[in-house]
């Protein structure tokens, strides 16, 4: 076994495809000063070729990564037009007499050094692209073949050293099980491609390995724990085998849930709704039945591009949002960049402690302009469907009401050139930051709504940086601090008519179902996977018991001592029968499904049918909400 980074979920098991290194190696070639027209001249047919060719690719896979997804290609065109790059290799041309080819992969290697010397993971990642493109253009300079390709008529599992985008677009998504390098970075293109393909993927295996993958070696990819078997014995095999078939079991069961509606035992509705980064996801939104999305993070859209997007192209994805949730309303944050989300286009200053920094509504509020195109952009497609605008990060009355100016203004000037939006649109803020709980009953008499944003939340409350190794152990969403930071906000929201919910992992959890009941919080937004997952349980339990649960929460005196009680509330299917007393009632229990959790309902005989889901895993603190 060999402990890698996961960084798309799943699991794929078969032969090992492997790709070799592509490493261009030819010696310096000198021309005279007549040539140098001529080479001028294949440089420039050069670039006209790799353009025209990723142009073809972005055609070819749009349909299968979505037009987000697919700007990728539109960094690549970005390369190719860039006049630093451009007059880097012009000048190595110029002043050094140097071939077209050699001029080039000189520029590459002293772009790619110089983003590896920079520390910040998100533009050490984008070195690969310097890379892809420029070897695109080597090939057509020196008139090389395609790299081989895997084979199309038989499944396996891709290994590289290192993959480049325009390498895993020609994977064909029904033949490739899943995907594993030696380098790469969960943020990089790669791994957001192969997010969206819903390919395994594993990475970071650079020297770990007793000895390299080979082609035909039989692999085990773990993209949830970030692990590799190579050639595993049988009952390794076997035993990924069982968890592959009680996944698709347990799907399959938990699909037939998605009709139903998403309400208590005893009646209470509890609106499950999905957190999404693209329109891609809304298939899946649909699908599962969810009440709507209740956290669109729009900083995807600025991502993997050359500038920020403009109005026009925002609105359009607004509003097919809008559009295709046919009723069901959408919270659209405003742009939530720094910290550990950066823009390679948006120079931003390099801070001790990012997450403390120059972020969100911090960048919003400094830059009225980007700003204001957004909110125009989100006003605009209200007039197509149920959109309400969300703020992140307040901390302060003043960060809202600043915020709010700015909104009258893209009003105004709506107003001013006749064009239709909502006028009565919902504003909220994400409950994110300790000051904001702390001056939550200020708050909640100036907004529409709360969304409490855990991730964050959790982060702040606890002084843990969840992305840092070092600490990350600390992380702990049921901390009790944690708690008193969520009664406290739902008291004063429920004091003032706010509504509230909650969005990030935690609202996702089953764990932490009766933590909601509790608090009287009726909407829950998670990603589109935890949804099905969340309405099993939620159809077992009794909101009635929301009193008795906080009676037991609220003395606890640790995290263990929480995560026990609800422990007891899980084990009696979170029906309330017996729970105080630690009883084992309901499908839950030791003859019910692993952990704890409850068969799905609605089937014939939900006894028969129950899948056996696997105890829930730690709490992902690394997920943005």
């Amino acid at each position: 076994m060999v402990e890698g980074i996961g960084a798309s979920p799943g699991i794929a098991m078969g032969k090992a495809f492997v790709i070799p290194t592509w490493e261009w190696d030819f010696p310096d070639k000198l021309i005279d000063v007549t040539d140098l027209a001529y080479e001028f001249e294949r440089l420039y047919d050069g670039i006209r070729h790799s353009k025209s060719e990723i142009e073809q690719i972005k055609q070819e896979f749009v349909s299968v990564l979505g037009e987000e997804q697919t700007q990728i290609f539109d960094a690549h065109l970005a390369i190719l037009e860039d006049p630093i790059f451009m007059s880097e290799v012009q000048g190595i041309m110029q002043r050094q007499y140097k071939a077209a080819e050699v001029a080039v992969k000189e520029a590459i290697e002293k772009f790619v050094n110089m983003f590896d010397l920079l520390d910040d993971t998100y533009m050490k990642e984008r070195a690969l692209d310097i890379k892809d493109v420029g070897n695109r253009l080597l090939k057509h300079l020196l008139g090389a073949l395609e790299e081989t390709l895997p084979p199309k008529d038989q499944p396996y599992v891709l290994v590289a050293k290192e993959l480049q985008p325009s390498q895993m677009v020609h994977l064909d998504v029904n033949q490739a099980l899943g995907v594993v390098t030696m380098l790469g970075g969960k943020t990089s293109h790669v791994a957001i491609m192969a997010r969206a393909m819903g390919v395994p993927y594993v990475l970071g295996l650079e020297g770990k390995l007793a000895s390299p993958i080979q082609t035909g070696d039989y692999l085990i990819i773990d993209g949830d724990e970030g692990i590799v078997y190579v050639n595993p014995g049988e009952h390794v095999v076997e035993r990924y085998k069982a968890r592959k078939a009680n996944w698709n079991a347990m799907q399959e069961s938990l699909q037939k849930l998605a009709h139903l509606p998403s309400r208590t035992r005893d009646g209470v509705q509890v609106n499950l709704a999905a957190n999404i980064s693209s329109v891609k996801e809304l298939t899946q939104v649909m699908g599962n039945n969810a009440s709507g999305v209740g956290l669109f993070r729009t900083e995807f859209l600025y991502m993997d591009r050359s500038s920020f997007p403009l109005e026009e192209e925002q609105f359009a994805v607004y509003r097919e949002v809008a559009e295709r949730l046919n009723g069901r309303p959408v919270v659209i944050r405003t742009l939530d960049v720094g910290g550990d989300k950066n823009l390679d286009y948006l120079a931003l200053p390099e801070e001790e402690n990012p997450s403390l920094g120059y972020r969100a509504i911090r960048i919003s509020l400094d830059r009225t302009d980007l700003f204001k195109t957004q909110l125009r952009a989100i006003l605009r497609a209200s007039h197509y469907g149920r959109i309400k605008i969300m703020y992140p990060m307040i901390s302060s009355l003043d960060e809202l009401r600043r915020a709010n100016l700015v909104l009258e203004e893209a009003k105004r000037e709506l107003d001013s050139e006749g064009i239709p939006y909502r006028p009565d649109i919902e504003v909220g803020i994400m409950i994110e930051l300790p000051a904001a709980v702390m001056i939550s009953e200020l708050l909640a008499q100036e907004v529409d709504f709360f969304s409490i944003g855990t991730n964050d939340l959790v982060q702040y409350v606890l002084a843990v940086d969840r992305m840092n190794e070092q600490v990350a152990h600390l992380y702990d969403p049921f901390h009790p601090a944690v708690l008193r930071m969520l009664k406290l906000t739902a008291d004063n929201a429920r004091l003032h008519g706010t509504h509230v919910s909650v969005c990030g992992e935690l609202a996702g959890d089953i764990r932490a179902l009766p933590i909601w009941l509790a608090l009287g919080i009726t909407e829950l937004s998670m990603s589109v996977q935890s949804i099905l997952k969340v309405k099993n349980s939620l159809l077992q339990s009794a909101s009635g018991d929301g009193p008795q649960i906080w009676r037991e929460l609220a003395p606890c005196p640790s995290s263990a001592a929480v995560t026990e009680v609800l422990g007891r509330y899980m084990k009696s299917g979170l029906a309330g029968e017996g729970a105080a007393s630690g009883t084992e009632a309901g499908p839950g229990g030791e003859n019910g499904t692993p952990g704890g959790a409850p068969a799905p309902q609605g089937a014939a005989d939900p006894q028969k049918e129950a899948p056996q889901d696997p105890v829930p895993p730690p709490y992902p603190a690394g997920e943005f909400c």
